[in-house]
């Protein structure tokens, strides 16, 4: 069988299987709490409904999202390092530099100092 015709037919059919087997049999006892805006288990307090949200911690989290992904894209060289030769280690050095050079920028402008001077 190719595999483009699992991919593209017989996964989306089991997904769709599962899904429909999921609404039918799924117990439905919904109650108030459950349905409710705030399922947690506390109730809203007037006037209380929104909390302030620091951007600085959606920067933060967005930063290592991007260094995350720069050890998954240097996770293959180090595997076939000796594979590679001069010329590939060469491109991970300037991948290195040039990722440095952006932290060194993300130091110097304070977006990840934690401390909070932003009000």
């Amino acid at each position: 069988m190719n595999n483009l015709i699992m991919l593209f037919i017989i996964v989306p059919f089991l997904a769709f299987v599962l899904l429909a087997l999921n609404v039918l049999l799924a117990p439905k006892n919904s109650y108030e709490a459950k349905v409710s805006a705030y399922e947690c288990g506390f109730l809203a307090i007037e006037g209380q409904t929104r909390s302030t949200f620091q951007i600085h911690f959606y920067i933060v989290a967005m930063l290592f999202l991007v260094f995350d992904l720069e050890i998954l894209l240097l996770f293959p060289l180090a595997v076939t390092l000796y594979q590679v030769s001069t010329y590939g280690f060469v491109i991970a050095l300037i991948f290195f530099f040039v990722l440095t050079i952006g932290f060194v920028l993300e130091i110097g402008s304070g977006a990840i100092s934690l401390t909070n001077t932003h009000e």
